[in-house]
């Protein structure tokens, strides 16, 4: 085996292992990208002094993956849009992307050890369990087949499997998220609560967990919204009366019609943007948060806004 790796040729590293992207990119760079290999990326800005030390160890660390992982750079000056939509609070913050959804992350300048761990646990994740991690394998079959019940509409399955996978590796963020997800959709808000509970303070960023977190949030708001029959003729006889229109969005939220509720605030923000301290915007990009950043109806949504927001 030694002999057959000295006599193979490099591996080559691509062209676009390292690059800088924007919100406008991102899906084609971060989401679409992803479903090959893990994408990580950095949200920096100029002015950020922990960025400028954390940057180089992240770079030097994908370019010794050769190609297992990508790395894309975002600033948040020119992209602050985005960033607020990914709640990035506080840089460096640093998000991994694999299959198209996001499964890791971190904040803060961290020791360069750490990098390369973070690193080589996506490179792990996208070649599967090293040999004897048959446990490893197992979680991971119990998670596929706890998202394939969600799928299926079977959330009392999903909620099953979640708990138990939760039993065996109570940090494990997708099993907390998932049983948070399953719990909210069953109306079990408390429970979902509890649940969100457990989650690390360093991992409260997660963007799974920070989903879970809005759609426990959105549930809460629509319990006050009101019928949507009333709030419909209420909008209808008054386009400008903005707050039926929004309690309206959360109707329809709360009755599980999702692209009526987006249609709704983006209506709302193409009439009047600055409404109420921009309420209108501030509840899709909840919204958005609480569909996920690969939802279609998210990425759909998100265009239609930049679209307004920059005609």
């Amino acid at each position: 085996m030694e002999t057959m790796l000295q006599g193979a040729a490099p591996q080559a590293v691509p062209a676009d292992l390292i690059k800088d992207s924007d919100q406008m990119k991102f899906a084609k760079d971060v989401i679409e990208a992803s479903t090959k290999v893990p994408v990580i990326v950095d949200f920096w800005a100029p002015w950020c002094g922990p960025c400028k030390t954390l940057q180089p160890m992240i770079e030097k660390a994908v370019r010794e993956a050769k190609g297992a992982v990508k790395l894309v750079k975002i600033d948040i000056d020119q992209n602050k849009m985005l960033a607020q939509q990914l709640r990035i609070q506080s840089i460096p913050m640093v998000y991994a992307f694999f299959g198209g959804r996001p499964v890791d992350g971190f904040q803060g300048a961290i020791p360069e050890s750490q990098v390369k761990e973070f690193v080589a646990r996506l490179v792990q994740a996208a070649g599967g369990a090293a040999p004897g991690e048959g446990g490893a394998d197992d979680l991971t079959a119990a998670l596929e087949h706890a998202k394939q019940a969600v799928a299926e509409g079977d959330f009392e399955l999903a909620k099953q499997i979640y708990a138990e996978v939760h039993e065996v590796d109570p940090a494990n963020l997708a099993a907390l998220a998932g049983l948070a997800r399953c719990q909210a959709q069953a109306g079990e808000l408390a429970e979902a609560k509890a649940t969100l509970a457990k989650v690390a303070q360093k991992d409260k960023t997660n963007a799974e967990i920070v989903a879970v977190q809005a759609s426990i949030d959105l549930a809460e708001q629509a319990k006050a919204a009101g019928p949507v029959g009333d709030l419909k003729a209420k909008a209808a006889a008054d386009p400008k009366d903005f707050q039926a229109r929004l309690d309206l969005a959360l109707a329809y939220w709360a009755g599980e019609q999702r692209q009526e509720a987006i249609d709704e605030l983006l209506a709302m923000i193409k009439l009047d943007r600055n409404w109420n301290e921009a309420a209108a915007r501030q509840q899709l990009l909840k919204f958005f948060e609480a569909l996920g950043f690969t939802d279609p109806l998210a990425v759909a949504g998100r265009k239609r806004l930049s679209t307004i927001l920059f005609s």
